[in-house]
């Protein structure tokens, strides 16, 4: 059976979707967001090795020139995200969507619904599969985060089990999307019209960094757009450089709490139902 990289089981979150969740993120993605407060969940692991002699609880080591990584012993210092220099991270566990519907099962009656993330999760659309089945059959809520970047339309299956999307759109230009992400927005836009005329988002995101791109066309034409969806609400995030690649981070300065409030207003204004600043 087909075993995946699980980065962390997260029992209790209250930041991922609606009520008391478990979130199990992935690792990998495909985008090199210039502000990723965990870029440690990019790429898989090089094998490199440099982490296992500082790894002061012994969690990690070398067998047949592979890095093992014993999560039992692990204390989560991130000594070993910090001694890393390939956006990855050796504290994975390659699980299956059984074993990993285990792990979950622990937190039941006390959570409403799962939440899949990464990295991007939908890297993974067997895995995503297979877990919101036996979620489903469990009486589970289901909920994908993702960049936007796959092709749900091709995906039937996937939404059949899937309560909804919660849908990253960074920047509304393809010109902006690429300096942010180094990546193509317009999988992202064909999901957005995709997923909201099926009612198969549960909100929408972007992150506010004030000259990296047009914040406020990007407020506007996603306010726009989901304006006729009341269902969708829009989280507008404050960029903050915890976690952030250092050369990165210098580039750029969180807004300023009034301009979140003005960016909040203009997308109440044009109609969204319901804003959340964060």
């Amino acid at each position: 059976m087909e075993r995946y990289p699980v980065n962390k089981i997260i029992p209790f979150s209250s930041v991922d979707g609606p009520g008391n969740r478990t979130a199990v993120f992935l690792q990998g993605c495909n985008f090199d967001c210039r502000y990723c407060h965990n870029p440690e969940t990019r790429k898989l692991c090089t094998d490199c090795g440099d982490c296992v002699p500082k790894c002061p609880a012994k969690a990690l080591s070398i067998e047949d020139g592979k890095v093992v990584f014993d999560y039992r012993k692990c204390v989560a210092c991130d000594t070993c995200i910090k001694t890393c220099t390939h956006d990855a991270s050796p504290r994975i566990r390659w699980m299956t969507p059984e074993e990993t519907f285990e792990e979950i099962k622990k937190q039941v009656p006390y959570i409403r619904g799962v939440t899949t993330s990464g990295g991007e999760c939908t890297f993974y659309p067997d895995f995503l599969r297979e877990l919101f089945t036996l979620c489903k059959n469990a009486g589970l809520g289901t909920l994908i985060d993702s960049n936007g970047s796959y092709d749900f339309s091709k995906d039937p299956g996937l939404l059949k089990v899937c309560d909804g999307v919660m849908l990253d759109v960074k920047s509304w230009t393809e010109e902006d999307h690429a300096k942010v992400v180094d990546f193509s927005n317009e999988m992202v836009l064909k999901n957005l019209k995709f997923l909201a005329e099926r009612h198969k988002i549960y909100e929408v995101r972007t992150v506010v960094v004030p000259g990296l791109f047009d914040v406020e066309g990007t407020i506007s034409r996603v306010s726009e757009y989901i304006k006729d969806f009341p269902e969708v609400r829009y989280k507008i995030i404050t960029y903050r450089p915890m976690g952030v690649r250092e050369k990165y981070a210098k580039e750029m300065n969180p807004p300023k709490k009034d301009y979140m409030n003005q960016l909040k207003i203009k997308a109440e204004s044009i109609g969204v139902k319901t804003v959340v600043l964060v």
